[in-house]
């Protein structure tokens, strides 16, 4: 008996490893599908598309860093990536954006990024010669992140653009939630 339920068990082992599926490594192609920065990608297009003819291309823009809104002096690694990735694709649809993170005139809070209230956005774009600054804030539900990004005359106060979207809380969006 001894000698034929230890076979059997080991069959069984193994069959119950070799059915788990392999684990995908993280790759290009895995990342850049990622709900994640495909919706970031597509506010930024959404923004672009409404400020067609409305900027001078031979001025820059800042983008500022997406805050809490519930704590406006307050962000977090999510904050820090949108803002980032709204950004990029804005300079790969074709608008100067100017990287504020060389710049060592503008506050910078530890660990928060680059965060812009709204009476220093118009030193802070004049300064740069900017035309406009893009801003944007975020709020937290139990399962789902709610984001407005804007795209504001530092002037004159005006939205030339706006979009919002949701992300579901869950995944990467939580862990980013979380290392605040």
């Amino acid at each position: 008996m001894r000698a034929v339920a230890l076979p059997l068990l080991c069959a069984a082992l193994l069959g119950g490893c070799a059915s788990a599926p392999p684990k995908e490594e993280a790759n290009y192609a895995t990342l850049s599908s990622n709900q994640f920065v495909s919706a970031n990608y597509k506010a930024a297009d959404a923004l672009l598309v409404q400020l067609n003819g409305k900027l001078s291309a031979d001025k820059p823009l800042i983008m500022a860093t997406i805050v809490n809104i519930d704590a406006l002096d307050q962000t977090s690694t999510l904050g820090r990536l949108i803002s980032e990735q709204v950004s990029t694709r804005m300079a790969q649809g074709g608008l100067k954006m100017l990287e504020m993170k060389l710049r060592t005139s503008v506050y910078l809070k530890r660990n928060q990024g680059e965060l812009m209230l709204t009476r220093e956005i118009g030193e802070v774009a004049q300064t740069h010669s900017a035309q406009a600054v893009v801003v944007g804030s975020y709020a937290e539900t139990s399962d789902m992140v709610f984001i407005n990004v804007k795209v504001v005359q530092p002037t004159t106060n005006f939205v030339l653009a706006a979009h919002d979207y949701v992300l579901a809380k869950e995944g990467i969006v939580r862990s980013m939630l979380l290392q605040r």
